[in-house]
């Protein structure tokens, strides 16, 4: 009876334990990106009473141990790293990984992983979790890159800037109205190396051959000197390009106050630029710009940051890291969304969201609590009649103990 007393006891612990998990899961239904706890139960050591016997040679069958079990107790709590849905917030600091993988935050002391994406940035520009962890990842470094090859570092938005690009490349494309014989003027924009503007001005006339232009490169500005600035193009009878010559000129741009001469192509598109009776009508394309300061970020489903600058921009900024583990259950619950590694989780794999089975990044996004409410509180009635029906083990032993007193009266 004393056995039993003491089974009915390991029951009510273990069935305590059970609907304490049930609780945290419940509690959690609405923590982002919450994982539930599953809790299974396994017998203590039993006491044998007889062993086995195998069977005799004069024809006795052999017989089986019996046994008396002393209780239950917990077997694991493990936790359930399945994906939570995802809910769309319209906030672009919120993040939420679709698939496996989890964010790499750190305090500057330790290194931990969370799937809520709850960021924001604080006042010293940099990215941070809802109780100011700060977010790893790669920053763009001085070679205007993101190398993820490199250290993990905190992702720092702050005073990100955009050096000036100087013009490269002039792309022409439109159309050279065939039925207006007089020349006409098409003014562009290029920028030099410090970031100043540059007006020139091409002027396209009609040679000899009516389907032939010449054009001439000139600037408002007197100290301006253009070497090379000038060309001929040519076209067939259907209206298409045929020549540009040079072939391949290289027009040099001097005299810009200080700033390096802008050494430029000048390009026609040939699919694009046409010789009809619409009118004139030129556009074009060049490369440079002038020097930027971030205006917002955003997140791709790469985990890259994208800054959108006031030059009208956009460039790779920093670029999150996203983990995996061999043995995500290794993980061990820190609070607030964090967890860390331990011995049986393995080693975390580092790289960008989408690689290898890394899932993508939704912006705008966060992941929900996978806590199954209806499954929650089935299990709290299960654990709720177990405890019940192991209280009755311990009152009913106590009821026969009482009997084996009473008989000496």
């Amino acid at each position: 009876m004393l056995r039993s007393m003491y089974a009915g006891v390991s029951g009510l612990r273990s069935h305590q334990i059970k609907l304490d998990v049930i609780g945290n899961n419940i509690a959690n239904v609405n923590t982002v990106a919450f994982k539930t706890s599953n809790i299974t139960f396994q017998e203590v050591l039993s006491q044998t009473l007889s062993k086995a016997q195998p069977p005799t040679a004069g024809g006795l069958g052999g017989r089986n141990p019996a046994q008396v079990g002393l209780g239950v107790s917990v077997g694991g709590i493990t936790t359930k790293h399945t994906p939570g849905n995802i809910q769309p917030t319209g906030n672009p600091d919120d993040l939420a990984i679709d698939g496996n993988g989890y964010f790499v935050v750190s305090d500057g002391l330790l290194t931990s992983y969370t799937r809520a994406g709850d960021f924001s940035k604080d006042n010293a520009g940099n990215l941070v979790t809802a109780n100011g962890y700060r977010v790893m990842g790669w920053n763009i470094n001085a070679g205007g890159t993101v190398d993820t090859s490199s250290p993990l570092e905190p992702i720092d938005l702050s005073s990100l800037s955009m050096a000036a690009n100087p013009t490269t490349r002039i792309d022409f494309e439109g159309n050279i109205d065939r039925d207006d014989p007089n020349p006409f003027g098409y003014d562009i924009t290029v920028v030099d190396s410090l970031g100043g503007s540059h007006t020139l001005t091409f002027t396209f006339t009609r040679t000899a051959n009516p389907r032939e232009y010449s054009y001439t490169v000139s600037s408002p500005d007197p100290a301006i000197t253009i070497t090379n600035g000038g060309g001929t193009v040519n076209f067939t009878n259907t209206g298409e390009l045929n020549t540009h010559t040079p072939a391949a000129p290289t027009m040099t741009i001097g005299g810009l106050d200080g700033a390096a001469d802008i050494v430029t192509s000048v390009n026609f598109d040939a699919n694009k630029f046409t010789y009809n009776s619409n009118k004139n009508n030129v556009g074009h394309y060049q490369d440079g710009y002038e020097a930027g300061s971030i205006l917002s970020v955003s997140v791709n489903s790469s985990g890259e940051v994208i800054g959108s600058f006031s030059n009208g921009q956009d460039q790779k900024v920093a670029a999150l890291a996203i983990a995996t583990f061999i043995n995500p259950q290794g993980l061990e619950k820190a609070g607030k969304n964090m967890y860390t590694s331990s011995w049986n989780s393995g080693e975390p794999q580092i790289n960008l969201a989408g690689v290898g089975e890394r899932g993508e990044i939704a912006g705008s996004s966060l992941e929900m609590s996978n806590v199954d409410l209806a499954k929650e509180f089935t299990e709290m009635i299960v654990a709720q009649r177990g405890f019940q029906a192991n209280s009755k083990i311990i009152t009913t032993s106590d009821e026969m103990l009482q009997e084996l007193v009473n008989l000496k009266r």
